[in-house]
Formats: structure tokens, C-alpha cells, sequence
């Protein structure tokens, strides 16, 4: 478990010390910053190699965010373990994020914007025609050709799927387990939580949730892998957003509403 890149990329952009693009990739460029902004915080880093800066950095952010961590020392130990805990207790409770997220684009409104927008949880509901068949996550013997989804997400929704037809093919798309539909419309509170989920109002949708469990992070969600990147891009480019690269957790999720 450990913060995820994109967030790393932009507390690193926020302080003047990335100048890339937010694209959750931690290559050179962030591994030089990342340093840069510990030298740069006072932190005697010479002998250290870049995994131990990484921790280091993630102990900062938590640290700058009010959670305990212990000595900002790029050492993984139990304080720091159950800080990255907290960490992700607090970012699945959708707590205020501690760095910004204007690179999420204003198509939908933020979760807690979402009854002014949308309306009442379950209303104003229309029916998604697939471009192609997708079987139930729980019960694949059986096939599903359209969902319920909010009117306000529909559009962005059949374009997602018709652009990732059209990217992969039924027969990749299988391979993949992106034809593996987890649902979408599902009148519930958030898990753990008191807030309503985002399935409420129809404009969140799951997949593969068996390979993408709720907690596991990038190291063993299957929708972290390469071969997933453009399915998550097509549905960015729509105005939806992937829990799985925004906060490194329910990597199955893409929802119409921003953090």
C-alpha cells in the first residue's frame, strides 16, 4: 500500500518541483523531484536511494496532511504503515483532499455537489444500450446488453463504450475482463461510510471486481497493468475519473463526479 503516483506528481507540481504531466507514471523526472523537494525541506537525502526518498516524500505528504508518521526518515515502519492506513481510510471517506485536483476536468460536478446536480439518489434514470454484450461479474454465465444510468451520464457513459470497442475488440475485451460488469445503479451508503455512494445516483460503474478488489492498490488490482491505460484514458477523456489512478484503491470504479 503507498500513495499513489498521481498524487505524488502533483504535490510535487504544487511546489514548483515537477514541471511533466500528471500522468501517473513515476519515472526520472518525478524520482528528481521528488528528491529536489526533500532537499529542498531540509533533509539530509546524499546516501539515499530513490525507494527510501519515495517513502520519505509519502511520509511528508502525510505528515503536511495532519496525519502522525513518525520521523521523516523514507523508512517504512509500523507508524508509517498505519499513517498510509489512515491515509487511505481518509481518502475512501472522501475527506477534503489534501492536494489539488484541478486537473480533473469540470464536465461533472464534486461528490459533494452531486444531489444539486443530479437530484434525488435513483431518480431521473435511463437506459445505456452496450455496443457489446458484457456478462455479470457475480454470475457470468449470464449476459447483459444495457444498465440503468443517470440521463446526465448517459452520453459520456455510450461514448466510453463505444470508444473502447473500438480501441480493444469484443474478443480483447473478453480477454481483458472488461466485459465484466459490476454494476452501476445501486441505491446504497459508501462502504465504512456515512455518505451515499456514488452508485446511488447511477453515475458510477464497476468492473471486474473479483481481479480489482476494493483495497488493493496498483501492486495487485489487474487495472493498474499497461494493457488497461487507454480503457481508464478514454473514460478520463469523457469526464469520468478512476478511483483506481486518483486515490490507488477500488481500481474496478470510474465514476461521473469529481473528488
Amino acid at each position: 500500500m503507498m500513495i499513489d503516483d498521481r498524487t505524488v506528481q502533483r504535490t510535487l507540481a504544487d511546489g514548483g518541483f515537477y514541471t511533466g504531466r500528471i500522468d501517473g507514471l513515476y519515472g526520472d523526472a518525478s524520482r528528481g523531484a521528488t528528491r529536489n523537494a526533500l532537499i529542498a525541506r531540509g533533509h539530509a537525502i546524499a546516501p539515499w536511494i530513490d525507494p527510501r526518498c519515495r517513502i520519505a516524500l509519502e511520509q511528508t505528504i502525510m505528515a503536511e496532511a495532519g496525519i502522525e508518521t513518525g520521523p521523516i526518515d523514507g523508512l517504512a515502519g509500523p507508524q508509517t504503515r498505519i499513517a498510509l492506513e489512515r491515509w487511505q481510510d481518509r481518502s475512501r471517506a472522501v475527506e477534503p483532499a489534501p492536494v489539488n485536483v484541478a486537473h480533473q476536468p469540470d464536465l461533472f460536478p464534486r461528490q459533494k455537489d452531486v444531489r444539486a446536480f443530479y437530484g434525488a439518489p435513483g431518480e431521473h434514470q435511463t437506459v445505456l444500450d452496450l455496443p457489446f454484450a458484457m456478462r455479470l461479474a457475480w454470475d457470468t454465465d449470464t449476459i447483459i446488453r444495457r444498465f440503468s444510468i443517470h440521463e446526465k451520464a448517459h452520453d459520456s457513459a455510450a461514448r466510453a463504450f463505444a470508444r473502447i470497442r473500438d480501441h480493444y475488440g469484443e474478443e480483447k475485451l473478453r480477454a481483458l475482463g472488461l466485459d465484466l460488469f459490476g454494476g452501476c445503479l445501486n441505491v446504497r451508503r459508501m462502504r465504512g461510510g456515512k455518505a451515499m455512494s456514488m452508485h446511488s445516483w447511477g453515475i458510477a460503474i464497476d468492473f471486474d471486481p473479483a481481479h480489482n478488489a476494493l483495497r488493493w492498490g496498483r501492486d495487485r488490482a489487474r487495472m493498474a497493468r499497461p494493457a488497461y491505460a487507454r480503457f481508464l484514458d478514454i473514460w478520463e477523456e469523457e469526464g469520468w475519473i478512476s478511483l483506481g489512478r486518483e486515490r490507488n484503491f477500488d481500481w474496478m470504479h470510474v465514476q461521473a463526479a469529481r473528488l
